[in-house]
This record gives structure tokens, C-alpha cells and sequence, in this order.
């Protein structure tokens, strides 16, 4: 079985976390918990870091902390995972989607500007599958109309927008260390922030809101969102190799453009824009109508090869848990639903070897004649 990720552990990772065996230290309290969280936020230009259970948890840390609530709206992409849409729900705030480009896959500016209202509040960027958001644009305009910017980057470890790290633009900035992340801690997340209020607020929420001068009375709810030092340990081996890691995904991508470009049944998104190369988080590839195979044929075919694949985000409008609340009634996103509807990404992890790659761009050629 060729999976579509394998995660690789080729650093300190056992040095790590035997040294957290043998000191005893293996929850949020021991010190490799603070070395991860600095480590990381200085890797993406922040003031500091917030380590948390897992990326969704980072969303939720992130809604709150800039407590937003009832009557607020918060605008989104309709294609990105559901704990975007969900953060903002369970805070009593409504989410306001938006369609993506057709190249990039990202928000776009121009769709924003159009959703906007007095009771918008905040606009949620989500940097998609390997290509940044354009975001020069985006901050313009949340600085005209004085809204708050939380940056989902949970994908986006090693990239940059224009040379500055992704993660850095947002008033508050979340990152997942999910396994099929280029650095993952096997479940985790962070929030990184400048505002010192705002990451102090992250860190009381991540812990139920305890305070020092009474450790068990609560003036506000949070969650035990806390990182073990386990994970922050395994965390820090993996951010030693974040350059060597984006490298070889950066390899990967190219390999298989190389082998599947010529291909007029597939869209892709490019290698590069005028703002940033794309860092191949996953490769997408997106069957067009024209094709004579439908995506289910292909996916079918390889999974038979023992070749992992899995599908694109389905938009947050067609979702049937939002549908029964009520929200996005009689909204059409054609892009969205086009490409959440015929895409799917090939293995791409960092176990992936040369090998796999030509095994799985073989199969491909061969399924679509």
C-alpha cells in the first residue's frame, strides 16, 4: 500500500522523547512544552507561541480570544475543513462564506470585499493545499474597514507570501501539527500572536481559565486544550528539519508535475505565483467535466493498485450539519463545489520515495487512457 501520507521522524525525535521518559516530565508541564513554542514562533516571525491540543482547538482558541460572538459575522472560504465554520458557530458568531479562485484554490480579496456588512467583525484567511492567499490585498482591506484577521495556516509550515512567513499576517495565526503536517507532534497545534493581551488570553482559554491568585475559581470558560510535553518534544526534533522537509516537498510536487502535467484531464494548481512557490502540502488534481473518467473511476482504480488517495474539502454551504442550522440557504459557490466535487489528492508525505512517486504517476497515465 502506497498511503497518502507517512510522516518521517529522521531527527532528535527518540533523543527527545527519551529525555522526557527518563526526567518524568511528560505532561503540558514539562519544559520542552516552552522550548516548542518559542522555537516555533520565532521560525515564523511571532512574538511568541501558545502550544495546544490540535489545529481545531487552535481555531476555537483563536475565535474566542478575540471574543467574538453573537451578532458578529466572520467571513471564510466555503472550501476549507469544517473546523474553520465550526470555531465560529460554537463561539454564537456566524460564519459568512466566500468562493475561491479558480487557480490558487484561496480567498480572494475581490470575493470578500463583496461579503462584507456592519456586523462583519473578522475575516478568517485559510491557506489552501499549497499556495498562499494573496494578502497584501486582504489586510488592505481589513485595515479599511477595521476588521481583525485570524490566519489559518495549519498547512502552511516552511511557506511564505512575498518572503515573510505564512503565519505572521493575522492578528492571531494558528498552525495543526496533525501527521500529515510538515511538522507534526501525531495530534497538536499552536496559536502564535504579537499582542501580548491576545496570547495571554490564548493561553488562559487553552487551560479551563484558571488564575494564579485562586486556581480553582473560573470568572470564564476555556478548555483543557493543553500540549503534552511528549508532543512538544517530538514537536521541536521536527522543526530542526522544517528547510529540508519543505525541500523535499517542493521535490515531490515537481516530480509529479514532471509525470502528470501533460495530462488535459487534470487541473492542478500551478507551481508558482507572482507571490510565493508553491510548497505542495499535498498534490491536488481536479478531473475536468471533460474527462472520460469521473473522479470515483479514478480513485476507484488506484485504491484497487493500492494507491491512497483522498478526496478535496466539501464546502462549508453544502455541509448537512449547516444545512439543518439553517445557514448559507440558497447559496451557489460554482468554483467550490466544482472542485470539492471532482478533486483529489495522490500520496505526497514525506515517507513517499521515488519509487512510489513513478508507481503512482504510472498508474495515473494508465486509468485515464
Amino acid at each position: 500500500m502506497i498511503p497518502v501520507n507517512t510522516p518521517s521522524f529522521k531527527g532528535r525525535e527518540a533523543e527527545y522523547l527519551a529525555e522526557c521518559i527518563e526526567s518524568g516530565w511528560v505532561s503540558s508541564e514539562g519544559p520542552f512544552v516552552r522550548r516548542f513554542e518559542k522555537a516555533f514562533a520565532a521560525k515564523v516571525s511571532r512574538q511568541d507561541g501558545v502550544a495546544v491540543a490540535n489545529g481545531s482547538c487552535a481555531l476555537d482558541i483563536a475565535v474566542q480570544a478575540l471574543q467574538l460572538g453573537e451578532g458578529d459575522e466572520v467571513i471564510i472560504p466555503t472550501f476549507t475543513i469544517i473546523s474553520c465554520a465550526s470555531a465560529v458557530v460554537r463561539a454564537g458568531a456566524t460564519p459568512v462564506v466566500v468562493d475561491c479562485d479558480p487557480i490558487t484554490w484561496n480567498m480572494t480579496a475581490e470575493a470578500v470585499e463583496q461579503r462584507i456588512t456592519p456586523r462583519t467583525k473578522a475575516i478568517m484567511v485559510v491557506h489552501i493545499y499549497g499556495l498562499p492567499v494573496d494578502m497584501d490585498p486582504i489586510l488592505e482591506l481589513a485595515k479599511r474597514h477595521g476588521l481583525k484577521i485570524i490566519e489559518d495556516a495549519a498547512e502552511m509550515h516552511g511557506q511564505t507570501y512575498k518572503g515573510k512567513p505564512c503565519g505572521s499576517f493575522g492578528d492571531i495565526s494558528i498552525f495543526s501539527f496533525y501527521p500529515n503536517k510538515h511538522v507534526t507532534t501525531g495530534e497538536g497545534g499552536m496559536v502564535v500572536a504579537d499582542d501580548p493581551t491576545l496570547l495571554e488570553r490564548s493561553r488562559s482559554l487553552r487551560n479551563l481559565c484558571f488564575i494564579e491568585e485562586q486556581r480553582f475559581v473560573h470568572y470564564e470558560l476555556g478548555w483543557n486544550y493543553r500540549m503534552s510535553n511528549l508532543q512538544a518534544a517530538l514537536g521541536l526534533a521536527q522543526l530542526e528539519q522544517l528547510d529540508d522537509v519543505v525541500s523535499r516537498k517542493r521535490a515531490i510536487g515537481a516530480a509529479y508535475e514532471e509525470r502528470l502535467g501533460d495530462l488535459d484531464c487534470f487541473d492542478r494548481a500551478p507551481p508558482a505565483t507572482n507571490y510565493a512557490d508553491n510548497i505542495y502540502w499535498v498534490f491536488g488534481l481536479v478531473v475536468r467535466l471533460s474527462s472520460k473518467k469521473s473522479r470515483a473511476d479514478i480513485v476507484s482504480a488506484l485504491s484497487s493498485r493500492k494507491i491512497g488517495t483522498r478526496p478535496f474539502f466539501w464546502p462549508m454551504h453544502r455541509q448537512p450539519v449547516f444545512e439543518k442550522m439553517g445557514l448559507f440557504v440558497g447559496e451557489h459557490h460554482p468554483v467550490s463545489e466544482y472542485i470539492g466535487a471532482n478533486g483529489f489528492y495522490v500520496p505526497s508525505g514525506l515517507g513517499l520515495t521515488d519509487a512510489d512517486i513513478d508507481e503512482v504517476a504510472d498508474a495515473v497515465r494508465e486509468i485515464v487512457r
